[in-house]
């Protein structure tokens, strides 16, 4: 597998059945950092260069929307598939159920909560905690929080922030984190639990960032419709080396 770079962003291509296989060679290493590259987050990276430097540094980065993978085939590299939380998370809690211990920290209070049920519900062994994201972030919260974590001594942290705030929690505490792998989710707690929506299937399979423009277009908008032309705009001027 070799990494590959989308306007700086590493990028692992990977077929997706490949992904977990993957998480468990990295969890043997003991101390290894999870996230993913979709057209949102690298056009954060574009300008957040604290972002783009744990981008750079993660164990893993995984693609998270067609977007990326057109922006590759653009630049003459190939992507295989795209992985999306909302489908990998089922098959993470199949590998772990009876084999590893997750914890669950982001959204609001019981988001979490609630994914984690659903999870269970399928997977009746499956060990995990789960914790809200909005603690704050300095003080004796947020050491509370990494208290509580590492009490649990999970083989996975599940952290669900949102970009970049997600990626930078996990840069400031890493070292802090007894855990083998910590992985950045996004907003798979939400999609999980219902609080946000992917929009109709039959539009997610084929383009869900439009599937989920459909469902939030108030919030969603600037996301999809300013950030995916600008991204092509990149792409198109780095390949013309502007």
């Amino acid at each position: 597998m070799k990494r590959i770079e989308i306007l700086g962003v590493p990028v692992d291509p990977m077929p997706s059945n490949e992904l977990i296989e993957n998480i468990e060679r990295l969890h043997a290493t003991g101390d290894a950092t999870i996230t993913y590259a979709n057209v949102h987050v690298v056009n954060s990276a574009q300008k957040d260069m604290a972002l783009a430097a744990f981008l750079r540094t993660a164990n893993l980065v995984y693609c998270d929307g067609n977007g990326v993978r057109l922006g590759a085939s653009m630049l003459g590299a190939s992507i295989p598939a795209r992985m999306t939380g909302a489908d990998w998370i089922w098959d993470l809690a199949a590998h772990a159920e009876g084999r590893w211990r997750l914890y669950w920290i982001g959204g609001a209070k019981g988001v979490t909560d609630e994914a984690a049920k659903i999870l269970r519900e399928r997977h009746p062994q499956l060990e995990i905690a789960t914790d809200h994201g909005f603690h704050k972030h300095a003080g004796p919260e947020d050491a509370e929080v990494l208290t509580k974590i590492n009490d649990f001594k999970p083989d996975i942290l599940l952290v669900g922030m949102g970009t970049p705030t997600q990626e930078l929690w996990v840069e400031a505490r890493r070292s802090a984190i007894d855990a083998p792998v910590v992985w950045c989710v996004g907003a798979t707690a939400d999609v999980l639990a219902g609080v946000e929506s992917r929009g109709p299937e039959w539009l997610t399979n084929r383009a869900e960032w439009l599937a989920r423009l459909w469902a939030n277009p108030t919030g969603k908008w600037q996301r999809y419709l300013v950030g995916n032309p600008l991204f092509v705009m990149r792409i198109i001027r780095s390949k013309i080396g502007l």
